[in-house]
Order: C-alpha cells, then structure tokens, then sequence
C-alpha cells in the first residue's frame, strides 16, 4: 500500500512525514495556487520534506495534447522522478499514449468514472485517481465508482494502480482501501483524524492516572 499527502503546506509535511509512513506527496494547480508559492520553489522543497526521497506528482495546466506534453516534459526534466498528473480528457487521453512512448511517468486524474479511469490506465497512466468526496457531492456513489474501477483495473490493466483522491472524512479512506486500492492520497486534515481521535487521549490519560495512583508516578522506572 501506498500513502501520499495531497497537500503543498511544506510544513504539514514535515510534521506528519515524522508520524505517517508516507510515500510521497501528490498537490494540483489549486493546491498550488492555495499555497502562492511558485511551483518550482514547492516541488523542491515537499521533497526536502520528505527526507530527501518519496514520490512527488504535479499536474499540467494546457488543454491540447501537444502543450501537455511539452509541459510533461518540463516537469520531467526540472524535477527528476516527478510523476506527472494529466486530466484524463480526450486530449489527456492523448498526451499520455504520447508520454508512454517517451518513458514520462503519469497518473490520470479528474477520474469521476470507472470507464474513464480504464481508458487512462490502457493508455498508459501509471495512476489513475478517482474523486470520491467531488463525485459524491455531485450524487454519485464516490466508493462504488472506485471498486468498480479497482476491478476493471485488475482484471485489464493490472500494471496500473488506483490512486484514490479527494476525501473528506477518514471512512471514505478506508471504504476505498476495502476495495483494493494500492495507493490513497489524504487530505491533511483527514490524515490528522486517523491519529487524533479524542477518545484515544482520553485512554491514555486513564492509563497515566491508574498507574500513577498505584505507583505515585508516571514512568516505569
């Protein structure tokens, strides 16, 4: 399995690279923008924050094919190891057989269909990421879409992973892991839910009291 922040906040990074066993860091034009840092300036310093390793993914912006991959390429060549992010539209689904063919990593994103999503990882996408919370708020069953689309990827185009994105709640998260999804990209608030549950606190300070009101202290030694 494979766990990724969605997220430029370098320091967030840093702070949950300590606690969670990440894989790398996955961010979007709008998670750039959020930011106000200049991509150049991020991407290096996400990696930084990983300690120097990990998996970095960022998005082009162009609608064509052809301006997509020269903006694959660009990503490519100023961050090494870069997996690169296309919307999985006609013109994406052309890009990436393009990049395929010149050994530039993708994932597909914006995938809000099973078909769709399919179609990204036949074309070459190493990745394909579904939107779960977006589909959801649109009616439609985000976590039925994805095992829907884990299923066709298994059974037709196994060298390709699920990178389930766009979460709001950590139930969502793990509906997508139930259906065999490899790789998932959180949210920092949502990751910060898994470990900070309030009733988790509330039983380690009972344990701290019981000893210490047996003990009269709050260490082994």
């Amino acid at each position: 399995m494979e766990l990724y922040l969605d997220t430029a906040d370098i320091s967030a990074v840093k702070r949950l690279s300590r606690i969670l066993p990440l894989q790398g860091v996955t961010t979007n034009p709008s998670i750039i923008a959020k930011a106000r840092t200049s991509l150049w300036e991020v991407l290096p310093a996400l990696r930084d924050a990983l300690g120097g390793e990990g998996k970095l993914f960022a998005q082009v912006l162009a609608n064509q094919a052809d301006r997509m991959v020269e903006e694959a390429e660009l990503l490519h060549s100023r961050v090494p190891g870069l997996i690169v992010k296309v919307p999985v539209t006609a013109e994406g689904l052309a890009a990436i057989k393009i990049l395929r063919t010149r050994k530039i990593p993708t994932l597909g994103t914006a995938v809000y269909g099973a078909g769709q999503g399919l179609l990204s990882a036949l074309a070459g996408a190493e990745y394909v990421a579904p939107y779960v919370n977006r589909l959801d708020a649109q009616g439609g069953d985000g976590i039925a879409m994805v095992t829907e689309l884990q299923q066709l990827l298994t059974l037709h185009a196994p060298q390709a992973k699920v990178l389930a994105a766009s979460f709001k709640t950590p139930r969502q998260a793990l509906a997508c892991l139930l259906a065999g999804c490899q790789s998932i990209t959180l949210p920092v608030d949502v990751a910060e839910q898994f470990i900070s549950a309030p009733a988790v606190q509330a039983a380690v300070v009972a344990f701290e009291e019981d000893w210490q009101g047996a003990f009269g202290v709050k260490t082994l030694s």
